[in-house]
């Protein structure tokens, strides 16, 4: 989810579990023909079958039997309450007074949690979040209060000079060498937590248009997520209105928010906080609660729109391994450290990520059972399959803790690039060809890159020498993940200098 909630922002397998959490596995064999691969997705995986023609109904998680062998319950992230001291300052007097500005912790914090499944309005006061907040706390903090102090996150600086119909993604090309699966995770630049580029119109007009479609497959939210996916929206209101001024405000009741590309207003108090997201933000975002009963995350909400092999509507509910069970390696070299990882995780420390795979076209939404995928099982003669129709496809993630519900959001957003792009870019197409030349085989079967290698390999060979007789890369070169990683060198000039600022 996601990964993240994937990160997220990854089905080989489908698991199912209880309100009681326990958890089951049903293992799915798969059949490789001799002349065909299947291969795995670049976000959450691919189920087994390709010859769905309706999409799968979401089903209730089965109870089971097996508990996890450790648990996380008494493993918290550092605790948000020292920012109230400074908040309370600039609250009304009525608010003022319902807030605590106690920065030491609670006698009974860590022994009257919120449970998973309830709404926080529900619970009987005082009860607290992972990150020791209380809900009479949270209620007294109202609408929009100020999150960059509770997340030590600081705000955008504004981009007045951005121009929504020239703006181009950054030119992510995530690729390493040695290459093996870790979650290479780096420190997010807080500027393009949330990037808007020249396709905004569009893809926000595709996206209503998927749920219209597919509904639940593509947004869904449980109970005990209203507090996360609430706090998740104003989080990304705010940030909007603060990079992007000239595009975007909220009304001075904060009720309203305003959109200047579309040309519309949104009644926040009217519609439930991931359809906002859906209608202004092209971007996907999976809400990781936490079970205070195990300390595990589990994906409780999320709108998802450029899913590749699975759908919301396949993962809602699964628990953190259970997401990622199908990724090579995952298992043996990541589950133990992603799920310590996501117990500690603090607020002011958001990371991003990318992962990447070679794309036929451009398709955004590709669950287990739409006719796309079957493209990743052959081959096509190279005459059917122009240099021109292949892109690289880089979902780049982010995944941050929320200081008030203490979640844990995974947001990420395909972004396509022409590989003929990659030719004057230093370096990359001898990176990129090691990667498919060299890479470990259940890996590379995974990030689902066989159909196109037979076209795209020799063209990134002669890219190479090109650039050698160029002087653009020297001779005998050692392969390796580049300096500039996750770009390429002048990857800045090249970008600023495509859409003009």
């Amino acid at each position: 989810m996601l990964w993240a909630l994937g990160l997220a922002f990854i089905i080989g397998s489908v698991f199912f579990f209880s309100l009681n959490k326990r958890q089951r596995d049903i293992v799915l064999s798969r059949i490789v023909p001799r002349r065909r691969r299947t291969s795995g997705a670049f976000t959450p995986p691919l189920s087994p079958s390709l010859e769905k023609a309706e999409k799968p109904a979401p089903k209730e998680r089965a109870p089971t039997n097996v508990p996890p062998a450790i648990d996380y319950k008494d493993v918290f992230p550092p605790s948000r309450r020292a920012p109230l001291e400074t908040i309370a300052t600039n609250l009304p007097p009525d608010q003022k007074r319902k807030l605590s500005v106690s920065i030491s912790s609670p006698v009974v914090s860590r022994g009257s949690m919120i449970p998973l499944t309830s709404p926080i309005e529900d619970c009987i006061s005082p009860a607290f979040t992972a990150t020791e907040l209380s809900n009479e706390e949270i209620e007294a903090l109202g609408d929009f209060p100020d999150y960059a102090e509770l997340s030590g996150v600081p705000l955008p600086e504004p981009c007045h000079e951005f121009d929504i119909k020239k703006a181009l993604p950054r030119p992510y090309r995530p690729f390493r060498w040695s290459y093996h699966q870790t979650m290479s995770l780096t420190k997010m630049d807080t500027d393009y937590w949330l990037e808007l580029e020249n396709t905004y119109v569009e893809r926000i007009a595709q996206r209503q248009q998927l749920y219209r479609d597919h509904g639940k497959n593509v947004l869904q939210y449980l109970p005990g997520s209203e507090l996360a996916c609430k706090e998740l929206m104003e989080m990304s209101l705010q940030f909007l209105c603060a990079r992007y001024p000239h595009y975007f405000s909220l009304s001075e009741s904060k009720t309203t928010f305003i959109n200047n590309i579309l040309h519309t207003t949104t009644d926040l108090k009217a519609m439930h906080p991931l359809f906002v997201l859906l209608d202004n933000i092209p971007e996907d975002f999976a809400v990781m609660l936490r079970d205070p009963d195990n300390g595990f995350y589990y994906f409780r909400a999320g709108v998802i729109c450029s899913s590749l092999g699975w759908d919301v509507g396949s993962k809602i509910g699964m628990q953190l391994h259970e997401i990622h069970a199908p990724i090579p390696d995952y298992k043996e070299k990541m589950q133990f450290s992603m799920d310590r990882y996501f117990a500690k995780l603090p607020t002011d420390r958001p990371i991003q990520r990318g992962s990447w795979g070679l794309e036929i076209d451009t398709p955004l939404w590709t669950p287990s059972w739409h006719p796309h995928l079957s493209l990743r099982n052959t081959q096509l003669p190279p005459s059917e399959l122009p240099l021109s129709r292949l892109h690289l496809r880089v979902d780049w993630q982010t995944l941050r803790r929320l200081p008030l519900s203490g979640a844990i959001i995974f947001n990420f957003k395909a972004l396509f690039t022409p590989i003929e792009e990659f030719r004057d870019e230093p370096y990359i197409p001898a990176l990129c060809n090691k990667v498919l030349k060299e890479g470990k085989g259940s890996i590379m079967e995974y990030k689902g890159t066989w159909h196109v290698e037979h076209v795209v390999r020799p063209v990134l060979e002669e890219w190479e020498r090109e650039q050698v007789e160029k002087g653009v890369m020297e001779s005998g070169w050692e392969v390796r993940t580049l300096d500039e990683s996750p770009w390429f060198p002048g990857w800045e000039e090249k970008w600023r200098g495509r859409q003009g600022f």
